[in-house]
């Protein structure tokens, strides 16, 4: 079966795959640099940025420490990452990825369902 996936902002309606990453910039673009995505099996895209760079996790279901795409040998950290609930954030670098790193990878799991084959991520769990 293939998973369909929606925001997590109250919509049921799916996102599909080529339109993900038009949705991301515009919520980007507002000032929405949060955005979760949930899947018709359950699993869970987060997305968070500070434009420059972004933290993408894969989460099997609530709960689940999941997977998060990774910078290898990326040095410093970066701040800027404003959460929903009004937290902001600061990340080493080699846990987020270049912002167009991070919408090509959060395409290809909405599309395929997995990470791409390119990527970098490690397993939190």
């Amino acid at each position: 079966m293939i998973e369909s996936w929606v925001i997590d902002d109250g919509s049921t309606v799916p996102v599909p795959s080529e339109v993900v990453l038009e949705t991301l910039r515009a919520r980007i673009d507002s000032g929405q640099l949060e955005t979760w995505l949930t899947s018709s099996s359950g699993r869970l895209v987060a997305f968070v940025t500070n434009t420059e760079r972004a933290m993408v996790m894969l989460l099997d279901g609530e709960g689940d420490p999941g997977e998060h795409a990774v910078d290898p040998g990326a040095h410093g950290s970066s701040g800027g990452f404003v959460l929903l609930n009004g937290q902001h954030d600061e990340y080493p670098n080699e846990n987020t990825v270049p912002i167009g790193d991070a919408l090509r990878i959060v395409g290809h799991i909405v599309g395929a369902g997995s990470w791409p084959a390119d990527a970098h991520w490690v397993v939190d769990r």
